[in-house]
């Protein structure tokens, strides 16, 4: 199956950069161009991709509005943010926009195509240098405006796995830290997304963080 890409940057040569590293993948295929996150919302509407790479930084709607607004619209696609700029409340209001993923555009071109395939599986994926600093300083210190959704139909188990996906690990880690079957974790996880209306593991990060699920890691 071939993963659809729509680029959203207004800076014409690093689309152009995308579209050749994409592009040159047989799985994967740029199917849309936009100068502005207004532009990108209309792609994604129109052409329906699995994956939109967005800039943070774009005329008329930037990329975390843009990003608000094509998780609003019901889309299926799911947001990857790149961006040149490190650390700091661009990547918060990224994910609790709605965004799958969040890297810096100084990424190698292998590590943006196997970013854009985990991003369209609904993995979590943050750049390794950011990860543990967002998690612990900024969900933390910036809190959604909306309230976070409810724990009450999670059973315990499903409880646990919350937890764990909120302490970033993976479904083979969730496993072996609760002697559990990797197939038995991913049912859990599943559970877990649908109950909290969760689009993806990063949303179910934010949800472990907002209640205080996953302690912050001292420094």
């Amino acid at each position: 199956m071939t993963l659809r890409v729509v680029l959203a940057d207004d800076q014409a040569l690093v689309r152009t950069g995308f579209r050749m590293i994409i592009d040159a993948r047989d799985d994967l295929q740029v199917v849309g161009e936009a100068a502005d996150g207004g532009e990108a919302v209309r792609l994604t509407r129109e052409l329906a991709p699995d994956v939109v790479l967005m800039d943070v930084r774009m005329p008329v709607v930037d990329g975390i509005e843009a990003t608000r607004r094509i998780v609003a619209d019901g889309s299926r696609a799911r947001v990857l943010v790149l961006t040149t700029w490190d650390v700091d409340v661009h990547v918060v209001a990224a994910l609790r926009a709605g965004a799958s993923g969040f890297l810096l555009k100084d990424i190698g071109a292998p590590d943006l195509v196997d970013a854009i395939r985990v991003t369209a599986r609904g993995d979590a994926l943050l750049a390794p240098t950011v990860l543990s600093r967002v998690l612990d300083r900024f969900l933390r210190t910036t809190p959604d405006p909306a309230p976070p959704p409810s724990l009450r139909d999670l059973s315990g188990r499903e409880r646990e796995v919350l937890t764990l996906i909120g302490q970033a690990l993976s479904n083979a880690e969730i496993a072996e830290r609760l002697r559990l079957s990797e197939a038995t974790v991913k049912n859990h996880v599943t559970a877990v997304l649908r109950k909290l209306g969760l689009r993806d593991r990063v949303q179910a990060v934010v949800a472990a963080y907002d209640h205080g699920l996953v302690r912050p890691r001292r420094p």
